[in-house]
């Protein structure tokens, strides 16, 4: 077996390799700021971005990221950094709100398969943050599947377990729990060879002790939940990691970096959208309009309220998400002067109302 193969080479991308005879492939495993490690089926080495390539690419989202498989110009640094001149296409990647730039959007992880979604059964526990979590993980391209860590701290775990399967639809589910170590086997059945996966949940709950289970040591250093519910950032650095009973994954910082730019709801929230497919109105809004098939759904208590509030929050979010606070302001007012068809047809209104009086 080649060594890119246990890092995640498949026939796909092996094929698109093939268009740039001229370069060698890697895979990228960790980044420095403007510095990038690399494997390749020779050695790991240090690369950097062509001139070329800096000059051609306009949007950062378009710069390598870890899980990105690259074409170099050489197999070793020995004569100097690696150049990277292309980056091949992603099947999947996790995207965040590039920091200080307007309307940009920047790659935290790239070609994952498995996108394992962890939250603690104690402090950390809350459903609305996993259904957003849930809807940033099914954009990415990705199969997400819920670990719930430190089940020996909760007292309820069967009426916890109840609620989340009512959010996580469709979702493997995990318990794993620090005095049992048995408990983290079934994550193993999911980490074969060539399989990426991706570590994400708030700070504190525990995804760097899974890993170095995982790893079979304590690789990764971890650190608690805060008492005011907070999680310290133990990982700042994005790193893939090649596991020694096969797999990969790639440990990445506390999920509140990730914003909600890039989500797909109606895979989270399938059963509104099933719901609101049975609306009297295609545009209902689930709030006054009459035949509404969600809010019925409330009224005899097969839809909790709190979660159609929720989907309507991450809906606004991702429709404002980029945009300044003036647009935001100015997208708001229309919203609340939707029904006489925006804000410039409610002034026009206004304005000729006031014509009349005089």
């Amino acid at each position: 077996m080649k060594k890119l193969e246990l890092y995640g080479l498949n026939p796909r991308f092996e094929a698109e390799s093939t268009l740039y005879p001229d370069f060698v492939l890697g895979r990228v495993i960790s980044q420095y700021k403007d510095l990038y490690k690399v494997v390749t089926n020779e050695k790991e080495l240090l690369a950097e971005i062509s001139g070329k390539f800096r000059h051609q690419t306009n949007y950062i989202s378009d710069y390598p990221a870890v899980g990105d498989f690259v074409m170099l110009d050489r197999i070793n640094d020995e004569n100097g950094n690696g150049i990277i001149h292309h980056v091949l296409t992603r099947k999947s990647s996790f995207e965040r709100a590039a920091v200080g730039i307007k309307n940009e959007t920047q790659i935290v992880a790239a070609n994952i398969d498995i996108i394992f979604i962890c939250m603690s059964l104690n402090n950390d526990y809350n459903l609305r943050r996993l259904e957003r979590y849930l809807s940033i993980a099914w954009n990415s391209r990705a199969t997400p599947v819920v670990i719930l860590t430190k089940s020996d701290l909760c007292s309820i775990l069967e009426e916890k377990l109840l609620e989340i399967s009512k959010i996580a639809i469709g979702v493997d589910i995990i318990v794993t729990s620090n005095l049992e170590p048995e408990s983290y086997e079934p994550l193993k059945k999911y980490l074969k060879y060539g399989i990426t996966a991706s570590f994400i949940g708030s700070s504190g709950v525990g995804k760097s002790t899974l890993i170095n289970c995982l790893l079979g040591g304590n690789f990764l250093s971890t650190n608690e939940i805060r008492k005011d519910d907070k999680g310290k950032h133990t990982t700042t650095r994005k790193d893939l990691i090649l596991l020694p009973d096969g797999g990969i994954v790639i440990d990445t910082p506390g999920m509140r970096q990730l914003g909600v730019d890039s989500v797909d709801l109606k895979k989270s929230f399938t059963d509104i959208d099933n719901l609101a497919k049975q609306c009297r109105f295609r545009n209902c809004t689930h709030t006054i309009e009459p035949g509404c098939a969600v809010k019925a759904a409330i009224d005899n208590e097969s839809l909790d309220e709190k979660r159609l509030n929720n989907y309507i929050k991450l809906k606004k979010e991702a429709r404002y998400d980029g945009l300044t606070s003036k647009q935001i302001e100015h997208e708001k007012l229309n919203d609340m002067f939707s029904s006489f068809g925006g804000i410039k047809n409610a002034k026009r209104i206004i304005k000729e109302k006031n014509k009349r009086k005089y």
